[in-house]
Formats: C-alpha cells, structure tokens, sequence
C-alpha cells in the first residue's frame, strides 16, 4: 500500500486580474509543492524555494481537494528538484562528515552552502550551530540559535538526536538562558517526554535554580517512574541537601536505588548528560 502512495512534485495556479480598463488581462501564477501523501490518505505539501528545494513551513491538504487542485510536474522534478535536493543532502552529509572527524572549518563551509541553498534546513543549521559550539564561538552559535527557534521543524521525531546534542552543547557552553528557551518551546509541543523534562532539570541545575530543577526531575519520574538517569539526579540532590524526606513525596525506594547503583557504579557522575 506504502507503495503506491502519492509523492513528488505538483504544482498548482491561481488567476488574477492584471491592469485596468483596455489593459486588463487575465494572469496565471503558478506554484511548485513537494508532496508526500500521508498513511491517512491526507497529503503533505511543501514550497519548493527559488533554488528548488522542499523549504518553508508544511500544510495538510485533503486528498479530493488535492486532486483537484494540483497537478503533477514529473519533467520538473527529474530536471530541477531532483538534482538540488540531491545536492543539498550531499552537502549536509560532507558536513556532517567533516565535524565528525574534527574538521570545523571544512564542515562549516559545507552547512553554510546548505543553508545558501535552503536557510531552514534543520540538519545544516544543526550541524553549523554545533560546529560554532564546539569551536567555542558563542555568539555565531547564538545567530544560528536565533533561526533555529523559528523553524518549527526542528520538533519533529526525526530530529530528536540532534535537538538533544543541541541543547546540551548550548548548556556546556554556559548559555543556559539559551537552552532553557530551547527546551521550553520544545515542551510547549512535546509535554510527555520525560528526557525532555531532565534536560530542562539539568539547565536550572546548572543556572542555580534548584526549586525548578527539582520540579522537572519530578516531572520526569512521573512520566517514566524507572528512568534511572532521573532516579541518579534526584538521589544524587536528595544526598547533598536539596531534598529533605519530607519533600520526597515520589515513594521512590532511593536505599534501594543506591545499593543498586553501589554495586553497577557511582551514584551519580555530574558530567553525564540527561
């Protein structure tokens, strides 16, 4: 069934009146979308850019309306949107490459021809925010910061890991303020993902502000009881003072925790990331 799934390039057009008088004519403007039809039947369009590349914000459209409305460009997809996108993917992967292997500069000229090509690219402009991150070039971090907040694209799933490394190389970099932003627009649209909830408790922990902390490691252990990285936080500040019993209303077995944890390993390692 997956197979036979509408997908490509369609485009559709909208008439207006040109002129006035004796110089009226008639105007057709034509728009092209990349399309992928969804497991609902409902169809997913996408701008194509000036550079022919799927960019910009996602709209859902009816599959009767689509077909009505939208017309297929098999020829246009093969000449233009084909070859750009393969060769913005081809860039992003260089990149990607290049920082893997330590060389930033290399990698950074590849994200920044992505981003010439698609400015809202989620995996260059990820992959450029990372490299000014771990170059310690904070505030061209903050310029790539600033876009990413406005792409709504980057809370998508398939996304997540690259949200997440993200978040914490802003926090390692002590822009706490900027992380915690970060992750509260995240959680504005994801609010039951206990990973989520321990980032964020992580960041004030780190900003000094242990009632929040506190808050977002109960949030998280409300949403996953077991999740051991939030079991080690909470121990690890019920331990040191933070937490007295009577604030300790999770039941959670913490003696049993530590036991546990003092024959696999240390209680709790203050460099690992939530």
């Amino acid at each position: 069934m997956a197979a036979s799934r509408i997908s490509g390039v369609f485009s559709s057009s909208t008439e207006s009146t040109v002129g006035t008088g004796t110089t009226t004519r008639q105007s057709v403007q034509k728009t092209y979308w990349f399309v992928e039809e969804q497991s609902t039947g409902a169809l997913e369009v996408q701008p194509l850019n000036s550079n022919n590349v799927p960019s910009g914000p996602k709209m859902t459209v009816e599959r009767d309306k689509f077909l009505d409305h939208y017309n297929p460009e098999p020829e246009y997809y093969a000449q233009f949107v084909r070859p750009s996108m393969d060769a913005l993917n081809g860039s992003i992967k260089r990149g990607e490459g290049h920082r893997a292997n330590g060389e930033s500069y290399s990698a950074e000229y590849e994200f920044g021809h992505a981003i010439d090509v698609d400015e809202e690219n989620v995996r260059a402009n990820f992959g450029l925010g990372l490299t000014y991150l771990e170059r310690g070039e904070t505030s061209r971090a903050e310029d790539v910061f600033r876009r990413l907040v406005d792409i709504g694209a980057i809370y998508e799933p398939q996304h997540k890991h690259l949200f997440n490394d993200f978040g914490i190389n802003l926090r390692r970099n002590g822009m706490i303020e900027q992380a915690l932003e970060y992750y509260h627009k995240a959680e504005e649209i994801s609010k039951h993902d206990e990973n989520l909830c321990l980032n964020i408790a992580r960041a004030y922990y780190e900003k000094g502000s242990f009632d929040s902390c506190i808050k977002y490691i109960k949030k998280s252990l409300k949403l996953n009881p077991e999740l051991e990285e939030g079991l080690m936080f909470w121990s690890y500040l019920k331990g040191i003072g933070y937490i007295s019993d009577e604030e300790d209303t999770l039941n959670i077995d913490i003696e049993a925790f530590e036991k546990k944890q003092e024959k696999d390993g240390p209680i709790i390692d203050l460099e690992i990331d939530f």
